[in-house]
């Protein structure tokens, strides 16, 4: 029963980044922004974060109130993600570039960078930034029961602060006037011009929105994976992107999305430990199959879903006033 629970609390641990970084592109897409570049977001936000972490924790200033400096590490990967998501905002958006390029030079650019100024902070060749020990939720005990192993144990700030950014995303997606036209701005900009929208706005709230979640989303699989940064998400942005077009861009399917990608993931961490599992005596490296069926999940789950997933129709195609 605990290594069932453990199971479970990994999972909703590993699905806080999916969630996050799916969200993100959603709000990205409505607003017609196809935003590949999710990946080098959570790289950034997870580098500048983690620097603040280790800077604090030798300043002894984070064992203090660690919480604290969690939330602030947060605000702060949020922030370096809004500001890199803008690179893509301008060059999409006022440049008219393609967005798949655009997207796919970002995530060139940032493991790039996070290697040079790793670097630049911890000397050559010190690519891995340890996270401090206070960034864990401390101070419950995982063996009063199955609720609190699974829910509790190994939890971060990062996880009720995913719960709460939910809710505020479907408030403002359906809710609000502000989600109306981000909206129109993804199915028909023209239309939303004709009105008064400016569309170019909208998408420049929609990629910095994007950049906001994934920034935490790169903090929050920092902290999941829990061996410190080493310049690298392991593709956890395009694993976003495809819960994102599972859940069909909508808050909740990306929810459930989110933790059925995420028990993959944590069913090949765990896999030597579940003796319902086959164990592929005889198999050289059996260890690596199961770590490969999140991204052969992801493969079949799209092959039989896409042709039911409906994107947002102006997604990917720059927007021209000129044109009717």
């Amino acid at each position: 029963m605990n290594i069932i629970a453990d199971v479970l609390g990994s999972t909703i641990i590993f699905a806080v980044p999916l969630l996050l970084v799916a969200l993100g592109g959603m709000f990205s897409e409505r607003s017609g922004i196809v935003n590949i570049a999710l990946e080098g977001i959570m790289i950034i936000g997870a580098l500048v974060s983690c620097l603040f972490l280790k800077t604090a924790n030798e300043a002894g200033r984070g064992a203090s109130s660690p919480q604290l400096t969690v939330l602030l590490a947060i605000l702060i990967a949020a922030a370096s993600g809004m500001i890199f998501s803008l690179l893509l905002a301008f060059a999409s958006i006022k440049l008219k570039a393609d967005q798949t390029i655009g997207g796919t030079a970002l995530n060139t650019l940032a493991p790039a960078f996070a290697i040079v100024l790793t670097w630049a902070v911890q000397g050559q060749g010190q690519t891995n930034i340890m996270l401090p020990t206070w960034v864990r939720i401390s101070g419950i005990s995982a063996e009063s029961g199955f609720f609190a192993r699974v829910f509790l144990k190994n939890s971060y700030l990062t996880t009720p602060v995913a719960a709460l950014l939910l809710i505020v995303s479907i408030i403002l997606l359906y809710k609000t006037r502000f989600g109306l036209r981000l909206r129109a701005c993804g199915e028909h900009p023209h239309a939303a011009d004709s009105v008064g929208v400016n569309v170019a706005r909208m998408r420049y709230a929609g990629v910095m929105i994007s950049g906001f979640l994934g920034g935490i989303g790169g903090l929050a699989f920092t902290l999941a994976a829990g061996s410190g940064f080493s310049s690298t998400v392991a593709g956890y942005g395009f694993l976003a992107l495809a819960v994102m077009i599972f859940g069909n861009w909508k808050p909740l399917n990306i929810l459930g999305a989110s933790l059925f990608f995420a028990l993959f993931k944590v069913v090949g961490n765990y896999a030597s430990s579940l003796p319902f599992l086959p164990d592929f005596t005889g198999v050289k490296s059996s260890t690596y199959i199961y770590q490969m069926l999140p991204y052969i999940v992801t493969m079949i789950i799209l092959i039989f879903t896409s042709k039911k997933s409906r994107a947002p129709k102006a997604e990917g195609i720059p927007y021209d006033k000129g044109q009717r």
